[in-house]
């Protein structure tokens, strides 16, 4: 990757970030928008990954990039169950507990005509987010392959 180039992704990592901060400040600054909600991201991990993630229970996550959730459960367990089909991942559905009045890392929700999933209600949250790890269940009785993990957004 050139020098170039990684200048350019870090002005536009940093504007991404501000533009959230500014948008997360705008919607969770009034007291009605600061009850705690639920957000739901599906994704795939690897046995290895999975692995490490049941040790750590009751620890710490952190997702080091910017992190896209939704508001809508089916959407996202849509994500993980497609990760499963095609691959030797397991398929997590991380449902998030937010408490937007104890939260350091910026959220906010994206508005429709932004995001490529129209219906997802989708959050998007800033880099480097931290979680509790809470439960962990399966998801399907006839499949090992899908679980759910709860979290707790720290602050």
């Amino acid at each position: 990757m050139g020098i170039d180039l990684i200048i350019k992704l870090g002005f536009f990592i940093r504007d991404l970030h501000q533009h959230i901060a500014k948008l997360h400040s705008e919607q969770y600054s009034d007291h009605h928008q600061s009850k705690t909600f639920t957000v739901y991201r599906g994704q795939g991990l690897s046995q290895t990954d999975f692995d490490q993630l049941k040790k750590e229970n009751g620890g710490l996550l952190s997702f080091h990039s910017f992190l896209s959730t939704s508001k809508d459960r089916d959407v996202s367990l849509g994500f993980a169950r497609r990760s499963i089909e095609t691959s030797h991942l397991i398929g997590i559905l991380f449902v998030m507990k937010i408490d937007p009045s104890k939260s350091s890392t910026p959220f906010a929700k994206i508005h429709e005509d932004i995001t490529a999933f129209r219906k997802e209600e989708e959050i998007l949250f800033s880099m480097h987010a931290i979680f509790r790890i809470g439960s962990m269940k399966q998801i399907d009785k006839n499949n090992d392959r899908l679980w759910q993990v709860e979290l707790t957004l720290t602050s």
